[in-house]
């Protein structure tokens, strides 16, 4: 398979970029660092626009939209000012759309499959306070790939939302539930799963449906 991996230097992109290769499979990873595979700001058009064409050609068997940010982690209702909102749904949400509609042509050449790593975060039905703005990108992402499900259906293409767990990654912290490892290994397993028959699904990293 050939895979596309967005934020795969390091935390859950990074593992799962090296579980694939180990597997044989080819795998495309991008980050916005200098020393990534392929450089990609999800955010910038010109650069979804330079990915598309230096892979024009190859079809994308599985896209794994993993770039993320949680800029607003630990701030009160007093600390969550108005470009860290625009950040964060540049990157959290118009990223995951924009990397989707610039490999569309290869996703379709290959009847692929579309994964967005959201988060229990998501949830509506999980309203502790808080983070509102990454939960507010998240449910957001979450809503993306529904929609995206249905409109893709005809081509084809499958798409799974997943809640990747609480993971001991530089965005989870020490203290997170589960290891790299463990959440790898789940996410492997939902991602193989993936079909046109459970295509728009909400699960989480050991298979559980998730509310939305």
């Amino acid at each position: 398979m050939h895979i596309v991996i967005t934020g795969a230097n390091r935390g859950i992109g990074q593992a799962l970029a090296d579980r694939y290769r180990a597997q044989g499979h080819d795998v495309t990873g991008t980050a916005r660092v200098s020393s990534a595979q392929l450089v990609l700001d999800v955010t910038d058009p010109k650069q979804q626009a330079a990915i598309a064409q230096g892979l024009a050609g190859r079809p994308v068997d599985l896209l794994i939209c993993n770039a993320g940010v949680y800029l607003d982690k630990g701030h009160d209702i007093d600390g969550f000012p108005a470009d860290m909102w625009a950040q964060s749904f540049a990157t959290n949400v118009t990223g995951v759309f924009l990397t989707v509609q610039a490999l569309l042509p290869n996703l379709r050449a290959a009847q692929g499959k579309v994964v967005i790593l959201s988060s229990q975060m998501a949830s509506h039905t999980r309203a502790p306070g808080g983070s509102y703005i990454y939960r507010a990108s998240k449910a957001a992402a979450l809503n993306l790939g529904r929609n995206l499900a249905t409109d893709l259906r005809a081509d084809g293409i499958s798409v799974g939302i997943y809640h990747p767990g609480w993971v001991q990654t530089d965005m989870g912290g020490t203290q997170a539930e589960i290891t790299v490892d463990q959440a790898t290994d789940g996410l492997l397993c939902r991602f193989e799963s993936l079909s046109l028959a459970t295509t728009g699904c909400f699960e989480t990293w050991d298979g559980q449906p998730h509310d939305y």
